[in-house]
């Protein structure tokens, strides 16, 4: 199989040696150089990055990268294989683990993230602004009205795939950017984010994020979850204190 997935980041970083794996500076366009593939050449978005996030990394694979199998994920965020052991590095999934879940499924996703106490809705509207899902949902009633029956499920359900991190074969890697871009570049336009702190500012790289579970339903297309290792120190306290701030209406 010809797999490509690209490992979004922004400095310089341990990058798996699979050749699987493409590191991909995002946001490159006039950074320096950290010698990996930027997101600036070809047709690119790469100037967007502060408020697209690692779609700019993904809009240059849609566009630029040739694979049978296109993918995504962070210099920090891996896919693992369930039950792997060793190092953190060791257990980042490697072609053959790869191929073997590919033969049985459409898409690899990671692990859902469970909100228990809140819907995928008011988990954002806390975290973010509720405008964002709003009108999100008003370009999907008037471009793409089959697909609002799988919005409401899904910002009804506390469950939900986070990260913008998955695999699928290339021809639904870029049905899905297509469909997903068309919403987002119509977002842009609609939401006045002048006012929007740095954090919220990265308005269309977090709506993406509740996009990915809705074109899947609506396509009925097969997945498998996967976890995905966070690869450096999480700090529980600092994360917890933000998470009660933006429940309460702070946002920094």
């Amino acid at each position: 199989m010809d797999i490509k997935i690209i490992v979004a980041t922004h400095k310089k970083y341990w990058m798996p040696s699979d050749d699987i794996y493409l590191p991909v500076h995002v946001g490159k366009k006039g950074k320096t150089d950290l010698g990996y593939q930027g997101d600036d050449t070809g047709d690119n978005i790469s100037d967007k990055n502060t408020n697209y996030c690692e779609l700019t990394g993904l809009y240059w694979a849609w566009k630029n990268l040739k694979a049978d199998y296109k993918g995504l994920s962070h210099y920090r965020r891996h896919f693992m294989v369930k039950g792997s052991k060793g190092t953190k590095e060791e257990k980042v999934i490697n072609r053959q683990q790869l191929e073997e879940l590919l033969k049985k499924t459409d898409i690899i996703l990671p692990n859902p993230r469970n909100y228990f106490i809140e819907t995928n809705y008011s988990q954002y509207v806390h975290a973010h602004h509720a405008q964002d899902l709003d009108v999100t949902r008003q370009i999907l009633d008037e471009k793409y009205p089959d697909y609002v029956k799988a919005f409401d499920e899904t910002m009804k359900s506390t469950i939900g795939h986070r990260f913008n991190m998955f695999i699928m074969k290339s021809e639904l890697f870029d049905s899905y950017c297509e469909w997903m871009f068309d919403i987002l570049f119509e977002l842009e336009k609609r939401l006045d984010i002048s006012d929007y702190s740095a954090y919220d500012a990265r308005v269309f790289g977090f709506v993406s994020e509740r996009l990915l579970d809705i074109w899947i339903k609506t396509n009925k297309l097969t997945y498998i979850n996967i976890p995905v290792e966070f690869m450096e120190k999480q700090n529980w306290l600092v994360k917890g204190t933000k998470f009660l701030e933006r429940k309460i209406g702070i946002h920094r």
